[in-house]
């Protein structure tokens, strides 16, 4: 059949005109949402940063802290480090939706959002600055909205500057914006979440500016938080702690009830934690350990560490191998570890914590002793902190249990813990019962044991970082291939090797 030529033009207009109909909806993935609003977005960074949160703790902060050490595939209780890079990760892709919903309620400043988004990016560059040092700060983020694919590192300096103004600038905010927050996973959202925000942003900056004590004289600013209630509220009870709670089932369970069995039994009880806990007589190590299953079956339960940073062979051996030492405790167990006669752990009992009431409590009690605030008495908050500690635990651990947490009497008073001697006596209690008090607290009893050098951490016979222990993560590898020329200048200022033991601003 012949077409005639003056046919040809029109049945191409129509062909083009039957391909361009309904284009865009055609090529539109209605399932692929290109918008979202800022509670679903909230909600996602809470989850994901709180699980991170639990997922440092388990695999370095716990290991480094000497809570927990190992018993096969010793590496990291012997410090040898290589990539650490699940805190970076989690923190820079949540920092995407953190400035999404920043740049959406910019222009409101009413709304809530902002304030808790401000608070959420300085606690997450906090770890992120207090594990690696300079890090990329202020062009973090901005790749979408300014095209900056590879930014520049700030100091930890300014990092910390910065953090600190955001903190203050969320407080005041909060104190005049609405209650419209929505996906408050973490405080429940409306009225009462956004007190709750105000006060951990406050905390929040109570213990960033003890951080930077030793670097600069943080006291005017932290009494000015003490000092005013109304204007500067703080943690008043563990009411107020800033944690997440899981629920019972998947996929919003305690993160690590996704590992395997033998992933929870390479972790152990550390000697250091058993015999500081057994020689103050003091029932948390019933929460944190579960008596070993030698002295069990010898009739006399007792929770039986092992020493950190042993060789694999001398872990795996030691006190008569794995039934010779302690696991760790019910609470923290894998749903499937419980041992003969116990209850069926509990998969709601887990928290992941980002700050508690008893820490702040701690972190006052060491600035009255060192006359950084004059607001208080430091022996109150001290004592203060190790009472709402006790009573913490004890309210989280499931009755069935059976697992006694009673505070002991005469605990207080005993020469261990009684707030008495001379001040560096006095800081060094509190330095204990503070680390006590950041057990599962992801990363921050190593950042404080490097600021303080308290308690006291040995590295183990075996450990393989020439006795020293680490007090940084090196840059991901990836850096020097996404962003080489700046994370270069970073290593440089920093002392010229991107070494776990090269010193931070923080540290100098």
């Amino acid at each position: 059949m012949k077409i005639s030529k003056l046919l040809l033009p029109i049945i191409l207009v129509a062909s083009l005109v039957g391909c361009t109909k309904d284009f865009r909806d055609i090529n539109t993935n209605y399932n692929n949402p290109t918008d979202v609003t800022p509670d679903l977005l909230l909600s996602g960074v809470i989850r994901n940063m709180m699980n991170q949160q639990v997922s440092d703790a388990w695999g370095i902060g716990n290991l480094v802290a000497q809570y927990h050490a190992k018993i096969q595939f010793v590496n990291e209780d012997r410090y040898l480090w290589n990539e650490q890079n699940g805190l970076w990760n989690a923190v820079y892709a949540n920092n995407r939706n953190l400035q999404n919903i920043i740049i959406a309620v910019e222009k409101d400043t009413k709304s809530p959002y902002l304030g808790v988004g401000l608070i959420l990016k300085s606690w997450m560059f906090s770890l992120a600055t207090n594990a690696y040092g300079d890090i990329p700060y202020k062009e973090a983020g901005k790749a979408k909205s300014d095209g900056v694919y590879t930014p520049t590192y700030d100091t930890q300096e300014e990092i910390y500057t910065s953090i600190l103004a955001d903190l203050k600038k969320a407080n005041d905010l909060l104190a005049t914006s609405n209650t419209n927050l929505s996906g408050d996973i973490l405080f429940g959202g409306g009225a009462a979440g956004i007190v709750k925000w105000r006060k951990l942003a406050n905390s929040l900056r109570l213990r960033l500016l003890l951080h930077l004590s030793k670097k600069k004289d943080v006291s005017a600013e932290m009494q000015a938080i003490v000092s005013n209630a109304t204007v500067n509220p703080i943690f008043t009870s563990n009411d107020d702690n800033a944690e997440l709670k899981y629920l019972a089932a998947a996929p919003n369970q305690w993160p690590l009830y996704g590992s395997r069995v033998g992933s929870f039994d390479e972790i152990r009880v550390s000697k250091t934690l058993s015999d500081r806990l057994i020689a103050l007589n003091d029932t948390r190590i019933n929460v944190f350990g579960r008596p070993s299953q030698s002295s069990i079956t010898a009739g006399s339960p007792k929770v039986e560490g092992i020493p950190n940073g042993l060789g694999d062979v001398a872990a795996l051996n030691y006190n008569g191998g794995p039934q010779g030492v302690s696991r760790v405790g019910y609470t923290f167990a894998c749903l499937v570890c419980n041992d003969p006669g116990q209850a069926v752990p509990d998969p709601s009992a887990p928290r992941a914590i980002l700050m508690n009431f008893s820490e702040l409590q701690f972190i006052l009690a060491e600035a009255r002793e060192k006359s950084l605030i004059s607001t208080g008495n430091a022996e109150t908050y001290y004592t203060n902190g190790i009472n709402a500690n006790f009573s913490y635990w004890k309210s989280l651990v499931p009755t069935q249990y059976n697992v006694n947490v009673n505070m002991p009497s005469g605990y207080l008073i005993q020469p261990q813990v009684a707030f008495t001697g001379s001040q560096a006596d006095k800081l060094a209690k509190v330095a204990l019962q503070k680390w006590i008090a950041l057990y599962f607290n992801g990363l921050e009893a190593w950042f404080e044991w490097r600021r303080t050098g308290m308690p006291e951490i040995i590295p183990g016979a075996a450990n393989l970082n020439s006795n020293k222990v680490p007090i940084r993560y090196i840059y991901p590898l990836s850096e020097q291939s996404l962003n080489g020329v700046n994370r270069t200048k970073a290593v440089a200022a920093q002392g010229g090797t991107d070494d776990i033991n090269t010193k931070m601003w923080l540290l100098k």
